[in-house]
C-alpha cells in the first residue's frame, strides 16, 4: 500500500500533467481559430492541388581557357498562370496586356500564320504551320483564309472584336493551346522584357488576372560572332524535336538547333522542378509549396581558344578584304569566304574554327531571313563540311608514298622544263622552271613535274593508301557532324558522272587536283598527323563537362591515337624529319627561299608549311598548311581563301594565328635549339 505523502505527490503530479495538456490544447486551438484562422479555415476548404513546373536553367558552353561563351543572364518574362487565370476575362486581359507591351515597343510571342493587319492573308512559306491550324481548327485543308478566321473567332469567341483586337487575341491564344498550356504548365506571353516595362505591368498587375513577372534565365552568347559554328543555337521546340517530348520536354522548352547546343542537349538541358498549388472550393489559390527544387544543366567546355579563334577570323576577314581591292600581283577579286582550322598537335584538341562569313549568334534570329538567303552562305560551317582541292599541300602524301615505298630518296633528281612531257598528247605544266629537282626542292618551290612524274609511278592506288593513313577522305572523330571529303579514283568518278578514269587523272591526284577534296578541318588533322611523326589524332571540340556548379566532373577528354603510321602502316620514322626540313626550307628559314618566305624567313620560330593553289572553274582558292614549333610542334594550322588566286595569299593568316599563339601573352620563350637554327 502506497504511503500518505507518496500518494499526494502522485495526484498533484497527475493534476498538473493534466492542466499542461489542456492548456497546450487551448493555445492550438486558438492559434487555429484566432491567430491563423483564415489560413485553416482555407485549408479545410481544399479540395484539390495541382503540381506545376519550375524550369531548371541551362547549363553553359565555355572555352578552354574558361572564358564564357553562351551563359545565362538574369532576365524578365510575363507569364499566364492558369491556377490564377480568371476564364471569363481573358480576351481582355489579354487585349490590355499587349496594350502594356506595344505603349512600350516590346514584341510578345506569336506565331499564327496569318498576317498581323487586315486584309488578312495566310503567311508566305508557312505551309506546316497553316496546316497545323486548320487541324487545330477542324476544317480542311483547302479551307479559305476567311474560313479559318471564322473559325479562330467562333473557337475563341471573338466575333465582337474589331480586326487588331482579333488578330492580337488569336494570335495569343493559339499560342496557349500550342504550348500546351495548363494547370501543369504555365505559359510565357513574353520574354526577356525591359525593366521599365516590367514595372508598367506591375502597376496594373490588379487588372491582369493570372499575370506574373518571372525572374528567368535567358540565353546569351557573349562570344557573339566567335565560334558561331561551333557553339551553336537554341531555339523553341518544334515538330523536328518531337522525340523530346517523350524524353519529358515540355512544349514551351527551348532546345539546341544547332552546334555544341544540339549536340549536347541531354548535358546542356536543365531538370525541371515542381511546386503544388493548394486551390480551395472557390477555385482560389491559397498556397504554393515548391516540391522539387529546379537543377541547371552541366557546363561543357570547349577545346577552343576564343581569343585564338577571334585573331583567325579577323585576319581572315582583313585578307580577304585586301584581295577583293586588287591591290594585289595576283588574281584576287574573287576572294570571298574561308575558313581557318587549328588543332592542337599532340592531343587533336580543335583549338580554331573560323569560316567566314559569320553569324553573330546573339542577333541570328533578328538576322535569320538575310542569313538564310545570302549567296555565301554565313549559316554554313566550311571548316567541318567545306570541301576544297588540296591542290599542292597533297604533294606530302605523294612524298611519303615515294619515299617510302623507295621510288625516290631525298637526292633523287626529276629534270622540270616547265612542261611534263612523258605523254604523247597530254602535256600538263608546271608553275615555273626549275631544272634538276629532288624532293626536297620540289617541296619547297612546289615543282608539279617532279610529283607529275612520281604520282605516274606511283599510281593512284598507293597514293590513295597513303592519303588514308592521314586520315584524308575520313571523318576526324569530332563530336559534330562533319563532311568526309572524297579521295580521287576510278571509282569516285565513275559514281558522279560515268566518265572514265585515265593516265592524266592519276598525275592530277598526285598534285592534290582531280575529284580530291578535303575539309580545312581534315587538312588542319593531316598537318598535325605530319608534325607528330606519323601519329593521326582523333579531333575533338569538347575538352570536360562539369556540374553546374563545376565541383564534378563529368567528362574529360583524353587524347587518342587513332592511326600511327609508322607502326600500323609501316612508314618510316626518317621520312618524317625529310618532310619536315622540306617544309621548313618552304617556309624560307635555313637560308632557303621557298613559298611562304615573305611571311616566314625571319620569324623567331621555325615552321614547317606548304602552299597550295588548287584549280576551280574560275580564280584559283588559296591553300595552306603549317605546323610550329617545326623542332618541337604544338599548333597545326590549315587556312582556305576561296578564289584568292594563289597558295601564299593565306600564309598571313596563318602567320597571325601563330603570332597570336606564341607572343599574343607573352608566354612563349624560344628554344635553345631552334634559336641555333636560325641563327
Amino acid at each position: 500500500m502506497m504511503k500518505p505523502k507518496l500518494l499526494k505527490r502522485r495526484i498533484i503530479e497527475l493534476v498538473v500533467a493534466v492542466v499542461m495538456i489542456f492548456s497546450l490544447f487551448g493555445f492550438r486551438l486558438m492559434d487555429i481559430q484566432v491567430v491563423n484562422g483564415d489560413y485553416y479555415e482555407q485549408r479545410t476548404q481544399t479540395v484539390y492541388t495541382r503540381t506545376q513546373r519550375i524550369k531548371g536553367a541551362r547549363g553553359e558552353i565555355m572555352d578552354r581557357y574558361g572564358k564564357s561563351l553562351a551563359v545565362n543572364i538574369n532576365g524578365y518574362d510575363v507569364v499566364f498562370n492558369k491556377a490564377f487565370l480568371n476564364e471569363e476575362t481573358i480576351n481582355e486581359m489579354i487585349l490590355r496586356l499587349s496594350g502594356i507591351l506595344l505603349e512600350a515597343e516590346e514584341e510578345w510571342i506569336d506565331n499564327l500564320p496569318i498576317t498581323e493587319t487586315a486584309p488578312f492573308v495566310f503567311k508566305n512559306g508557312h505551309d506546316r504551320e497553316i496546316k497545323a491550324l486548320k487541324n487545330f481548327l477542324g476544317i480542311e485543308q483547302y479551307a479559305s483564309v476567311e474560313d479559318t478566321i471564322y473559325w479562330l473567332k467562333e473557337e475563341f469567341d471573338l466575333h465582337e472584336m474589331s480586326d487588331s483586337q482579333f488578330r492580337i487575341i488569336a494570335g495569343v491564344r493559339y499560342e496557349m493551346y500550342r504550348k500546351d498550356f495548363s494547370m501543369k504548365n504555365p505559359y510565357t506571353f513574353a520574354e526577356n522584357i525591359s525593366i521599365e516595362t516590367v514595372t508598367k505591368i506591375s502597376e496594373n498587375i490588379s487588372e491582369l488576372s493570372g499575370v506574373t513577372i518571372e525572374n528567368v534565365p535567358i540565353r546569351e552568347y557573349s562570344a557573339g560572332d566567335v565560334a558561331a559554328h561551333i557553339i551553336g543555337i537554341t531555339g523553341p521546340i518544334t515538330t523536328d524535336d518531337i522525340a523530346l517530348l517523350e524524353e519529358g520536354y515540355n512544349m514551351d522548352d527551348d532546345v539546341g538547333k544547332s552546334g555544341i547546343e544540339k549536340e549536347y542537349e541531354s548535358y546542356l538541358h536543365g531538370e525541371d522542378g515542381e511546386q503544388i498549388v493548394y486551390i480551395n472550393t472557390d477555385g482560389e489559390v491559397i498556397d504554393v509549396v515548391e516540391s522539387k527544387a529546379a537543377e541547371p544543366g552541366n557546363t561543357v567546355v570547349l577545346t577552343i581558344h576564343s581569343e585564338l579563334n577571334k585573331v583567325a577570323q579577323q585576319s581572315l576577314e582583313d585578307q580577304i578584304a585586301l584581295l577583293q581591292q586588287g591591290e594585289t600581283p595576283d588574281e584576287g577579286s574573287e576572294a570571298k569566304a574561308g575558313a581557318v582550322a587549328a588543332i592542337a598537335v599532340k592531343t587533336g584538341e580543335l583549338l580554331v574554327n573560323a569560316s567566314v562569313p559569320t553569324y553573330n549568334l546573339s542577333t541570328y534570329y533578328e538576322d535569320y531571313a538575310d542569313l538564310v538567303t545570302d549567296e555565301l552562305r554565313p549559316l554554313f560551317n566550311r571548316v567541318l563540311n567545306g570541301t576544297y582541292a588540296p591542290g599542292s599541300t597533297y604533294k606530302l602524301v605523294s612524298a611519303t608514298a615515294g619515299l617510302n615505298e623507295g621510288l625516290i630518296t631525298r637526292y633523287n633528281t626529276v629534270t622540270c622544263e616547265g612542261v611534263y612531257t612523258y605523254f604523247p598528247v597530254y602535256q600538263p605544266t608546271c608553275m615555273g622552271i626549275h631544272g634538276a629537282t629532288n624532293v626536297m626542292d620540289a617541296i619547297r618551290v612546289s615543282c608539279n613535274i617532279f610529283f607529275y612524274d612520281l604520282g605516274r609511278e606511283l599510281g593512284y592506288e598507293l597514293i590513295n593508301s597513303y592519303a588514308d593513313m592521314f586520315g584524308l577522305g575520313k571523318e576526324t572523330g569530332i563530336e559534330l557532324k562533319e563532311a568526309k571529303g572524297v579521295v580521287a579514283g576510278p571509282e569516285y568518278r565513275e559514281k558522279i558522272n560515268g566518265s572514265p578514269w585515265q593516265a592524266g587523272d592519276v598525275v592530277q591526284s598526285a598534285i592534290g587536283q582531280s575529284d580530291n577534296a578535303f575539309t580545312p578541318i581534315q587538312l588542319a588533322n593531316y598537318a598535325a598527323t605530319l608534325a607528330n611523326n606519323g601519329k593521326r589524332m582523333k579531333v575533338s571540340v569538347v575538352k570536360s563537362i562539369l556540374s553546374y556548379n563545376s565541383e564534378e566532373t563529368l567528362y574529360e577528354h583524353e587524347p587518342e591515337v587513332v592511326y600511327d603510321m609508322v607502326e600500323d602502316g609501316g612508314v618510316e620514322p626518317k621520312i618524317f624529319d625529310t618532310l619536315r626540313e622540306a617544309m621548313i626550307r618552304a617556309s624560307g628559314q635555313n637560308g632557303y627561299i621557298g613559298t611562304a618566305h615573305h611571311e616566314f624567313d625571319n620569324y623567331p620560330i621555325l615552321v614547317a608549311s606548304k602552299t597550295g593553289t588548287p584549280e576551280t572553274n574560275a580564280v584559283p582558292n588559296a591553300v595552306f598548311i603549317c605546323y610550329a614549333p617545326a623542332d618541337d610542334p604544338e599548333i597545326a594550322v590549315a587556312v582556305v581563301i576561296e578564289g584568292a588566286g594563289h597558295g601564299y595569299w593565306a600564309a598571313p593568316v596563318a602567320k597571325a594565328v601563330l603570332d597570336e599563339y606564341f607572343f599574343g601573352s607573352g608566354s612563349y620563350t624560344v628554344s635553345a635549339e631552334t634559336d641555333e637554327l636560325l641563327r
